[in-house]
């Protein structure tokens, strides 16, 4: 059982419709020409803002099936394109499946997924594996499986997250068109983006998980997919898709004609308000038939053929945009996190490689990282001892000049790019930013897996969190805090002008508002600068200097 209230609710549906749009492009980037349907992330993203700009038209005090209804109309009216019909019918299925729900527990939540799965499958005529739909199914058995294992409610959202991304992760084994262009179903991955964007507010958490999983095609994507409906290349020209206002139309029978008259198709909604897609070469055909049994409105007609050069255009465009911003120096970071990620990218690193303990990426991963710059040299910045060797094969293998900064942390990292100069030298920066970072003393913390001892030799058990100071295990205990203190006197703080605290994933802000102000205390001349790194396993990852 949670204590959500609807509040939380609806700045959590407002938090992943920006989520999904500032994702976007990401998704649309998945999407396999030459489907013509429109772009999935745009129009994914255009169906929850719609949702959105209906809730904030809510008066105050509104019931909670005021809001179902403005969801689920919001979705129906906004919904644009397979990929946002689509949505908008997982949206409903959620709503209706949580209409008698008065908090949210694991029950309600199988309940709401178990109804969106039953929607969505009625809205495609013919539902195809490796696709959102398959997304969606995969999500809703993890929602019943967390509810059978009585799993809290806070634990039970973050695993039906790590379940979305994972479907995400099999659908080119599921439908052979994904994997032949090397990308994962755009719409399953707007829907995990959607799901996580959610949870993640809902939670108060900053940012999103989906940071462990990198489904971007490398550079030049060959093509983008999108496929719901077993579609290998529409033989037709246009685009249909309006809103119709009827009393009388039969759904089923809508969709028997539509069938005659195209592929793609689909009418979703009820009584007295419905969708209607399909990509047909008698427009006029299709609204007759609509217009004979109803009011039509908000038509939109696309000729699929104009819309396809328009897209060659743009990726030609693209491309020479790319080759355009090719510039003199670049930098690769390797961090875990997107809090990482993020202050590496605000310092001047130009791409950052997902990994670092337990995750180290290869020689090829740092080798693509390095093309990515697009620069003339690059600077490779391993972050962990254990990168280092495959950060100095890929340097060697480089076909630009590359060399290595060989920083063991992430903070390490961060005062070597205080040292980079995008106008001096590869040898030049190379020197000034090892210096730049030779000061710098990281502590880690963490839980000891198995049994062992310490730097000391004195016992250490499996559960036990101990502390690691640059490589050293110098620190054990019972608890995080304990343990961070131990840590700044043995890395002799008392000494130090700034301390950096980075919190990881599973660390909450309230802990690390106690941690901070402990430290603030006991060390009343230490600057501490406290983010969130977001790191997995790792709850505190600490500097010095």
């Amino acid at each position: 059982m949670s204590e959500f209230t609807g509040n939380d609710v609806l700045n959590a549906i407002a938090a992943a419709s920006k989520n999904l749009s500032a994702r976007k492009d990401e998704i649309n980037r998945l999407n396999v020409f030459p489907v013509p349907d429109g772009d999935t992330g745009t129009n994914m993203s255009l169906t929850l803002e719609s949702v959105v700009k209906n809730l904030q038209s809510l008066p105050m005090g509104c019931s909670s099936s005021d809001v179902r209804h403005a969801i689920t109309t919001g979705a129906l009216m906004g919904a644009r394109g397979n990929s946002g019909v689509i949505t908008s019918q997982i949206l409903r299925g959620l709503c209706e499946g949580a209409a008698n729900a008065t908090e949210i527990t694991t029950a309600t939540i199988d309940a709401a997924f178990a109804r969106a799965v039953e929607v969505a499958f009625q809205a495609v005529r013919k539902p195809v594996e490796g696709t959102i739909l398959t997304v969606l199914k995969d999500t809703a058995a993890a929602a019943k499986r967390v509810h059978k294992k009585k799993f809290e409610v806070e634990e039970a959202l973050d695993e039906i997250v790590r379940e979305a991304y994972a479907s995400v992760q099999r659908t080119p084994d599921l439908l052979a068109v994904l994997k032949e262009n090397n990308v994962v179903d755009a719409g399953g991955f707007g829907l995990a983006i959607l799901v996580d964007g959610f949870i993640s507010a809902l939670l108060g958490k900053e940012g999103s998980m989906s940071d462990e999983f990198s489904f971007s095609p490398k550079a030049e994507p060959k093509v983008e997919i999108e496929h719901f409906n077993d579609w290998e290349g529409s033989e037709y020209r246009y685009c249909n898709e309006f809103l119709v206002h009827s009393e009388t139309l039969d759904p089923q029978e809508a969709l028997d004609f539509l069938a005659t008259m195209g592929d793609c198709e689909l009418c979703v909604g009820s009584v007295p308000k419905f969708k209607v897609h399909v990509h047909s070469n008698h427009p006029n055909k299709v609204l007759e038939y609509f217009l004979d049994r109803g009011q039509i409105f908000e038509v939109f007609i696309h000729n699929m053929d104009l819309q396809s050069v328009e897209r060659n255009e743009k990726l030609v465009a693209e491309k020479e945009k790319a080759a355009a911003e090719h510039k003199p120096f670049g930098v690769v970071a390797v961090a875990a996190g997107e809090g990482n990620a993020n202050i590496l990218r605000s310092l001047g690193v130009d791409v950052v490689v997902s990994g670092g303990q337990t995750m180290n990426p290869s020689t090829a991963d740092l080798l693509d990282a390095v093309k990515a710059c697009n620069a003339d040299s690059v600077v490779i910045l391993p972050n962990n001892s254990n990168i280092i060797m495959a950060a100095n094969s890929a340097a060697g293998l480089a076909e630009c000049k590359c060399g290595v900064v060989p920083t063991k942390s992430v903070p390490q990292a961060f005062s070597a790019m205080f040292g980079y100069d995008e106008s001096a030298s590869l040898e030049d920066n190379l020197e000034a930013m090892a210096d730049a970072y030779a000061d710098v003393k990281t502590g880690e913390v963490t839980t000891a897996i198995k049994d062992s001892h310490d730097a000391n030799g004195d016992p250490i058990a499996a559960g036990d969190v101990i502390g690691i100071a640059d490589g050293s295990i110098d620190a054990v205990g019972s608890s995080i805090e304990e343990v961070v203190m131990e840590l700044l006197e043995q890395m002799e703080a008392d000494d130090a002008d700034t301390c950096t605290l980075l919190a990881g994933a599973d660390y909450a802000d309230e802990q690390l508002e106690a941690l901070v102000k402990s430290i603030e205390e006991t060390y009343e001349d230490l600057e501490i600068d406290a983010h969130r790194g977001e790191q997995p396993l790792y709850p505190v990852i600490l500097s010095v200097e």
